[in-house]
């Protein structure tokens, strides 16, 4: 039976504190209200934070329902963050976790007329070095709008239906596979009423593309209560997942139906693809291919999470694969769950945080794990996500535009030295999605640095060119050159830009003389005065021109690290993962696609730097002298899994008044999925000051490409 979703008769009020389900009947004080949604969305309630109680009256007509249908439960799909449902004045039992769907039995309590309360907290986090709630970046972050609080119920409210046995959960992984069977694992959570013997009957049928149907059944014995029964399938002749860029994302529905005296009690259906994902010594292999990985963080798709739509998603995943990346990273949270099937739809690869962000206090710990193993379970059966990571960043973080001496000499004690977040609470957390799932590589925290003979690391970030606390990009050329194990997997990296002009006048004034830029700084995540380090914005005479110096600024930045990673293709660099894909509400941040879904000059400049064909060059970024040779050797990668022939590559040389100093042509093949190889060099000995320019162009790839470095001589 399909769930009965409840979308109507809601409402709302504010608490200063919970009556424990006792409320009174009447309507003074109730305001309508939506769910799914957060209670900011009400005008009345748009700066609440806090307690909430809300109420739905339903009926529950059961004159048309058929036998065995005798069970009935309510289930909430996802609350920020404490929940406690009361239906007919009977208390559920208090739930805390935003992502984690949960279920109560209510056969006995459910009438034909029914009043549902559920009570739902969620404070404002006030101590950012002892966070309580699990919910990551939604309460501390940079790219957080400071006025908004999530609370709420954010995913439906629905009524289940089912016989004597409930299927609760259903998970499914591969354990093996080649071309003519796959075995697969599955696992069924069920609350039965009933003990004895049932049939779990498997469906598997082709979900995009056409192919037969095939049905298992395999004979169980339950008994009473809770209990989770595993088994095998033998799958006939798999189609394989891949991403979107070395195959097709190829799905089946698998369905469980749950037979009790030859009656289908309960079933579930879920999309599920064969694959197998591996990284090895940080090189991801996909069904046992080597690949590069491509990709971006994404943060919610909006702050207010609940009004992503399928639609939504699937926007942006057309914005994800048009720039050429094969995975994104969920920075510090969970998300919606239309945005994982659109993943899965896609093929694209999800690197899946835990809603961890900085520090938080060792009482959190409990609650952690048991998130931990929850977040592993809610997530299991989606091909897209492929690395679970538990923490982002466990170290000291308050205010990353806060670089002053005191706070600076804090973080890098917390980054270097001992930090329960990193050292226990999230090496415990990795044990537990490790044993939970034991198929997807799990990270510990991200952002641990290589330290050699101390510790390996993990993946990097690298904010060179923007946080004093990492240093200028001469610093990360040193980096790059002594510590290249910190190059095997790079998951944060950018500059700030602020949106198109027609974007921008949306949340500011058009004229740059009337734009309150102290507003921008504490409302809209600008980071002026660390911008102001590295371009000289304040100077800027128009929004026009203060758009353009930032979005220059990004590409530089983004160009200047993905390069250098490609040229360390598998050695050492697996990932080359930038900060951030979009804005999740109107702001200045580090995103290549604003919050109205237009992208930026960076995205196109990003896009051409993921092409699978690329030419680029590397030189110190510096101001050189006259007559110092600077050296220019010309690169060139290709991350297509074919081979490339008859590449056409021409380089000019320009001096700072335009005219050529130099010309190259050359045509060369490139191997399937190869190490950067060099393919010329130049040398430019500067006579004049000024800005000389090199002019890059590659044809016959998939993306022909254009680009010029600029050198600057004094």
């Amino acid at each position: 039976m399909h769930p009965i979703t409840l979308s109507d008769n809601w409402s709302i009020k504010a608490l200063d504190e919970f009556q424990h389900g006792i409320y009174p009947r009447d309507d003074a004080g109730w305001i309508p209200a939506t769910v799914p949604g957060h209670w900011q969305q009400i005008p009345a309630l748009e700066h609440h934070a806090g307690k909430v109680v809300y109420r739905c009256r339903f009926t529950l007509d059961d004159r048309n329902t058929a036998q065995p249908y005798t069970r009935t439960w309510l289930r909430v799909n996802g609350a920020f963050y404490w929940s406690q449902p009361y239906l007919n004045g009977i208390d559920l039992g208090r739930h805390e976790g935003y992502f984690i769907p949960y279920e109560h039995e209510i056969t006995d309590w459910v009438q034909a007329d029914n009043t549902l309360l559920i009570e739902v907290e969620c404070p404002d986090e006030h101590d950012k070095f002892g966070k309580r709630m699990i919910t990551g970046i939604f309460s501390h972050w940079d790219c957080l709008d400071p006025l908004s609080n999530p609370g709420g119920l954010w995913l439906p409210v629905e009524l289940h239906r089912s016989g004597p046995i409930r299927l609760q959960a259903a998970r499914c992984h591969t354990e093996t596979f080649d071309n003519r069977f796959a075995q697969l694992r599955y696992y069924a959570d069920l609350a039965s009423s009933a003990s004895g013997p049932v049939v779990l009957r498997w469906t598997i049928a082709p979900r995009t593309f056409a192919g037969p149907v095939q049905t298992f059944e395999q004979r169980r014995m339950l008994r009473s209560g809770q209990q989770t029964i595993s088994g095998l399938l033998k799958l006939h002749a798999p189609r394989l997942w891949w991403t979107h860029d070395l195959g097709d994302p190829d799905l089946y529905t698998m369905t469980l139906d749950i037979l009790y005296e030859g009656v289908v009690s309960d079933s579930a259906s879920f999309a599920y693809g064969v694959r197998r994902f591996e990284l090895r010594n940080w090189i991801p292999h996909l069904n046992g291919v080597r690949f590069l990985v491509k990709g971006n963080n994404y943060p919610p798709g909006d702050m207010r999470i609940a009004t992503m739509t399928p639609e939504r998603c699937e926007h942006d995943f057309r914005l994800v694969r048009d720039c050429h990346m094969n995975l994104l990273r969920i920075h510090a949270h969970v998300d919606h769950p239309a945005f994982y099937d659109a993943a899965d739809a896609n093929g694209v690869l999800l690197w899946q945080d835990m809603p961890l962000q900085w520090l938080y206090r060792t009482t959190v710990l409990f609650e952690a794990r048991r998130q931990a193993k929850a977040m592993v379970q809610t997530l299991y059966n989606h091909p897209s996500v492929v690395i679970w990571c538990m923490h982002n960043e466990a170290i000291f973080v308050t205010d990353t535009a806060d670089e002053t001496i005191a706070t600076r000499l804090r973080t890098y004690n917390t980054t270097f030295g001992f930090s329960w977040n990193r050292d226990v609470m999230d090496t415990q957390l990795a044990h537990v999605a490790q044993r939970e799932d034991p198929r997807r590589p799990v990270v510990r925290s991200s952002g641990e640095f290589e330290i050699p003979k101390l510790r390996t690391g993990t993946d990097a970030h690298a904010y060179f060119g923007w946080y004093d606390a990492y240093g200028t990009l001469r610093d990360a050329e040193v980096m790059r050159k002594r510590f290249t194990g910190n190059l095997r997997f790079i998951t944060e990296f950018g500059a700030q830009s602020f949106p198109n002009l027609e974007s921008c006048h949306k949340f500011m004034p058009a004229e740059i003389e009337q734009i309150d830029f102290k507003h921008l700084v504490e409302r809209h995540g600008f980071q002026g005065d660390i911008m102001g380090k590295w371009i000289a914005w304040r100077k800027a005479t128009s929004l026009a021109d203060l758009i353009d110096m930032s979005q220059d600024y990004q590409i530089f930045i983004n160009r200047f690290y993905v390069d250098r990673l490609r040229y360390h293709k598998y050695r050492p660099t697996g990932g080359i993962v930038p900060f951030l894909f979009l804005d999740p509400y109107p702001a200045i941040l580090w995103s290549l696609v604003d919050y109205w879904r237009v992208p930026k000059r960076s995205y196109y400049a990003l896009r051409m730097a993921f092409s699978p064909q690329y030419v680029f060059t590397l030189f110190e970024p510096r101001v050189y002298r006259i007559a110092e040779p600077i050296e220019l050797p010309l690169y060139a990668s290709n991350d297509a899994q074919h081979a490339v022939d008859d590449l056409q590559l021409l380089a000019r040389l320009r001096a700072p008044d335009g005219s050529l100093i130099a010309r190259l042509d050359h045509t060369f093949d490139l191997e399937a999925d190869c190490f950067t190889k060099e393919v010329d060099r130049l040398r430019l000995t500067p006579t004049q000051p000024g800005r000389y320019a090199l002019e890059l162009e590659l044809t016959g790839g998939a993306e022909e490409i254009r680009q010029i470095y600029e050198i600057e001589v004094e």
